[in-house]
């Protein structure tokens, strides 16, 4: 067996200090391991957590390049990151997972689809256009979705475009066109990899959106699908994370259509939202698999023990300012309900301010509390 140890010379760095770095390192905590994190807010949830918190801008080169030079690993929160200064890093020794050529891949929707289209991996039909105009050539094929083939994430970047009427709200930007599929349930499926070349899927949730924010707001684990499509999201996600060949987690999400046929939509290098009910619904978390991903540890078991259901807890609406949270008395009475709230001073209309999973031997039971939660567990200014 391979002996283990990490010292206070050991050193584990995250790019980002959200509330996916705050979640890791509850985790590692529990190995005795030290992360240290870096973020440009100087009231980032991971800042009281981490071992040290350094501030400084990731897409910098060179804030990127100080801050990983001494790390052993070096891992991430956001995609967004300088991966020009990763390059540079892993040159010098640093282990970077996911490694950089991925990171390229994934920062550019447009690359992504190119790379589904290349290694065969079933996707929505798709264009690529450079700017609002050329939209035009296109105008016969809709509808489809709008993304920014860079910068977008949490339903920021992307809009749909279902006739000539809404050009006006068209991104004038270098995107991807993408049609809109027969579409019956939205899946995701967390697939983590190691350098061993060890993998293990999660078993397949099903995620409800929020229509005003296009934030996901309800998650169910188990995914209400056969075990046809089970099978074959699983290995769909397993393809994609092969191909990459990527060392870390990776979610990938998915379009089931009504004659069942599953397509990816998009993928995420790291922890993700669509994985935070694993924290009391799995016997091995999704931050617990990223970090024995990255550390090239044996992969844990991704069973569920309960069937689960995770309600992402937004700002209201109409409210700006120093979060306060009501309703949290309410909600802690009610049978297996686990709140997280992610350390946000500041509350922004539909910004992710914490999650609640309620874990129940019967789903059904365990959706009707998440509406109660929903109901009741509100952030306001």
């Amino acid at each position: 067996m391979e002996k283990r140890f990490y010292g206070n010379d050991f050193k584990l760095g995250i790019l980002g200090g959200g509330q996916l770095g705050r979640m890791f390192i509850q985790e590692a905590v529990n190995l005795n391991l030290s992360v240290h994190i870096i973020d440009l807010d100087p009231n980032a949830p991971c800042k009281e957590i981490a071992s040290t918190f350094t501030l400084g801008d990731l897409k910098s080169y060179d804030d990127v390049m100080a801050f990983g030079k001494d790390k052993d690993v070096l891992t991430i929160e956001i995609e967004h990151v300088n991966v020009d200064a990763l390059e540079e890093l892993e040159k010098q020794g640093v282990k970077v997972f996911p490694q950089p050529h991925v990171l390229r891949t994934i920062q550019d929707k447009g690359l992504q689809k190119l790379f589904y289209q290349k290694e065969g991996i079933p996707t929505p039909d798709f264009y690529l256009v450079e700017n609002k105009a050329e939209i035009d050539q296109y105008l016969t094929q809709m509808p489809f979705m709008q993304k920014m083939r860079k910068g977008g994430y949490d339903g920021k970047g992307v809009t749909p475009l279902k006739s000539e009427a809404d050009l006006e709200t068209a991104f004038d930007a270098p995107s991807v066109l993408e049609s809109f599929v027969d579409l019956k349930k939205e899946l995701s499926v967390i697939v983590a990899r190691n350098e061993r070349g060890e993998m293990k899927s999660f078993p397949v949730v099903e995620l409800e959106f929020n229509p005003e924010a296009n934030l996901v707001e309800y998650l169910f684990s188990p995914a209400s699908i056969s075990e046809d499509v089970e099978t074959k999201a699983r290995e769909v996600a397993e393809l994609v994370a092969n191909k990459l060949d990527i060392v870390g987690l990776l979610a990938v999400e998915l379009f089931l259509t009504h004659d069942d046929e599953v397509l990816v939509n998009e993928i995420a290098p790291r922890p993700h939202n669509s994985g935070h009910q694993s924290i009391e619904g799995n016997y091995t978390s999704q931050f617990a698999q990223h970090m024995r991903s990255i550390l090239n540890m044996p992969l844990g078991d991704t069973s569920i023990i309960q069937p689960s259901v995770m309600v992402n807890i937004l700002g209201e609406k109409d409210y700006t300012g120093e979060a306060i949270v009501e309703g949290l008395d309410e909600c802690l009475s009610l049978p297996g309900v686990f709140i997280h709230m992610y350390g946000k001073k500041i509350t922004k209309p539909f910004r992710k301010m914490g999650h609640v999973t309620i874990v129940n031997p019967d789903l059904e039971k365990a959706k009707s509390i998440a509406n109660q939660v929903k109901d009741t567990l509100k952030i306001i200014a």
